[in-house]
């Protein structure tokens, strides 16, 4: 017979929450243990290029905010460099680390990065990519989390021939991806879970 175990009963299934941002962002969580939480700051001197702000919301389908969210990024420098150790092709700006993470406001569900514009960087094929940011996204209800890209909209000649975006299916979907240039410097990106607007994301 079977013996019951009911003294090691499963525990309740946690997706991203509540401890996502105790690991990730202790500072943020209120848990000081750094000088400041990994991601936090991309700029760690003089950069080369123009310094950008991207900000934004995630959006669950009924346009509401998510709180708890937290956002990373990946991107080369200005001029389409990464830095990590297999990139090839150049030496990238030493003063920026490419990699960001945010969690989102607690109130107002908004998420900002200080970053630079980044370049072009080339497809496997030779093709040139539009400037773009590989977006990672995971939050309380999210199992695994979400891929996606923010492209730029004051990049219309870059995007049209973009290998990514001109290969979408369904091109209506295309301004899911693009990020609105709000005033001098800034960059809007709202990224939607569900419903008609709803972000294209990836699987990788």
């Amino acid at each position: 017979m079977v013996q019951t175990l009911n003294y090691l009963k499963e525990s309740p299934s946690q997706t991203a929450g509540p401890y996502v941002h105790i690991g990730c962002a202790p500072n943020f969580a209120s848990m000081k243990m750094y000088d400041g939480d990994l991601g936090a700051c991309m700029k760690t001197g003089p950069i080369k290029g123009q310094e950008i702000t991207i900000t934004g919301q995630v959006l669950d389908g009924t346009g509401t905010p998510l709180l708890d969210a937290m956002i990373e990024i990946w991107q080369p420098d200005a001029a389409g460099l990464f830095p990590s150790v297999n990139e090839t092709r150049g030496q990238a700006d030493p003063n920026f680390t490419g990699f960001g993470r945010a969690a989102s406001d607690m109130n107002t569900g908004i998420y900002e990065f200080e970053t630079v514009k980044p370049g072009v960087v080339p497809w496997p094929d030779g093709r040139m990519q539009a400037p773009h940011v590989l977006f990672w996204i995971v939050a309380r209800g999210i199992n695994i989390g979400l891929h996606t890209r923010m492209y730029f909209s004051d990049e219309k000649n870059a995007n049209a021939e973009d290998p990514i975006l001109t290969r979408l299916e369904h091109q209506n979907r295309v301004p899911t991806l693009l990020a609105k240039k709000t005033a001098d410097g800034v960059y809007g990106f709202d990224i939607r879970l569900q419903g008609p607007q709803e972000t294209v994301f990836f699987d990788i």
